[in-house]
């Protein structure tokens, strides 16, 4: 399981650990990832994803799943992100 935001795309970033006596040693800056199920209104139904802690405050800012994922960029989204905004759109058009 890759550690991606499904929503945002957030991922590892590197850096240094940086010791008192100022040796540098590489590391690895991981996102705080969550797995969470969001319930989306069109599809009446909940949805299940690995997102970053600031990925479920940006859907809340937003007002839904649903909202996030209607002003969200495509290239940001992953697969099964991807699938859930493509049955959103379809279902409102029907509705």
């Amino acid at each position: 399981m890759s550690r991606r935001c499904e929503l945002t795309g957030k991922g590892p970033m590197t850096g240094n650990n940086v010791s008192h006596a100022n040796n540098k040693t590489k590391r690895r800056f991981l996102p705080n990832l969550n797995d969470v199920t969001l319930q989306s209104e069109t599809l009446g139904r909940g949805v299940k994803l690995r997102i970053s802690a600031a990925a479920l405050r940006s859907v809340d800012h937003r007002g839904g799943l649903d909202a996030f994922l209607a002003k969200a960029k495509d290239d940001e989204l992953s697969a099964n992100a991807l699938k859930v905004k493509k049955e959103i759109a379809k279902a409102a058009a029907q509705a």
